[in-house]
């Protein structure tokens, strides 16, 4: 299964793990790595992932996340496509940067986006061709 993780949720286990909910999205998340790892699941990347993580000022955070990309079976770059499904999204109230992570995910035809991004989990109906989850929700749906 091949899956995408927006640059929230690769951040989620650098956030302050003092509230239940971030905990718990973190154990969740690092689970996902441990089937990325093992090849259970296949890792998506993209250029907006680059240029999120390019620009976090914090050097340790910036090269943990870099190494993912080196798991990744795919990526992409820019294209028109992309943007012109980034702008649809847009349009329907996604942030910029959300909403190209989508197209990504999309035009590289993954079948799951994990997000831990409140605003991007709202509007996941909108999003037609990926199944958009938190990542404590795909524990829940995917296994026993």
């Amino acid at each position: 299964m091949l899956v995408y993780l927006d640059n929230c949720c690769f951040n989620r286990p650098f956030d302050d793990q003092t509230q239940m909910r971030v905990q718990l999205e973190t154990e969740a998340k690092l689970g996902i790595q441990r089937e990325i790892r093992s090849g259970k699941l296949r890792l998506a990347w993209s250029y907006m992932l680059d240029y999120e993580n390019y620009s976090n000022p914090i050097e340790a955070r910036r090269e943990s996340i870099q190494r993912w990309r080196n798991l990744a079976t795919t990526d992409t770059n820019q294209s028109s496509m992309i943007l012109d499904r980034a702008r649809e999204f847009h349009r329907a109230g996604f942030k910029k940067k959300d909403a190209i992570h989508l197209a990504a995910a999309l035009a590289m035809k993954c079948e799951l986006f994990f997000t831990t991004d409140d605003g991007i989990l709202r509007r996941r109906a909108l999003v037609v061709g990926i199944r958009v989850l938190n990542p404590i929700e795909y524990y829940a749906d995917f296994h026993d």
